[in-house]
């Protein structure tokens, strides 16, 4: 399984401009009003195209209804949507099924126990992405800037691709990716001078830091298989 450095809730063409260039493997739109980083449908299909096929596009929706997934899609022609509130396993597969797309399931994490239904979207889903659950007071989910405990995935077994975000930025995403052994990495606030607004320095940093220590963890998988 390839390493992913996934650059979330990019909202101009400057910024998506730079994640691009920078080698970001995918770049994740957010569509959910709540959220500093939402983006309109007009919006998305101008950034979509912008794409132009050098990274994959992700669709970030929270307890989206059929409609608002099909409007999104057809404006940002995604090739993987990301499912960040409470659905259940039967909607991750009812979506997947329905849209012909491949879906990436996010689950927030704060204890152990929060890994309990993770055999069952593993098993529906296409991709899974480990966030720092929100706050109970908290109106939007995902971390908010902040990490959750990494040790927590360290014997995760899964046959499927799994990425690690949440509270990640340029100083934290090597230790990160050394204790969970994740396919990928997902960024959002970590690479922000305030909620919404990407910093493109912030971005170059982040992936070429990510980049690094995807290098080093996979020599040492190397020199101890040897």
């Amino acid at each position: 399984m390839s390493f992913v450095v996934k650059i979330c809730g990019l909202s101009t063409r400057e910024t998506l401009e730079v994640a691009l260039d920078a080698g970001a493997d995918m770049v994740g739109f957010v569509f959910f009003e709540a959220s500093p980083r939402h983006i309109g449908l007009g919006t998305a299909r101008d950034l979509g195209r912008q794409v132009k096929g050098r990274a994959v596009k992700v669709a970030l929706t929270v307890d989206a209804d059929d409609t608002a997934l099909e409007n999104c899609i057809e404006a940002l022609q995604p090739g993987l949507l990301q499912l960040h509130g409470s659905e259940s396993v039967a909607r991750v597969r009812d979506i997947k099924q329905k849209f012909g797309l491949p879906v990436m399931k996010v689950l927030s994490v704060a204890s152990a126990g929060d890994l309990a239904s993770l055999p069952g979207y593993a098993a529906v889903a296409d991709r899974i992405l480990f966030d720092t659950r929100a706050p109970k007071d908290a109106t939007r989910p995902g971390g908010l800037g902040v990490p959750f405990d990494w040790h927590l995935l360290e014997n995760i077994r899964l046959t499927i691709p799994f990425m690690v975000g949440g509270g990640l930025n340029v100083a934290n995403v090597a230790e990160a990716i050394r204790v969970t052994c994740a396919n990928g990495v997902d960024v959002s606030s970590g690479v922000e001078s305030a909620p919404g607004v990407k910093d493109p320095d912030m971005i170059r940093a982040f992936i070429r830091a990510a980049r690094a220590a995807e290098s080093v963890a996979t020599s040492s998988k190397i020199a101890s298989s040897v």
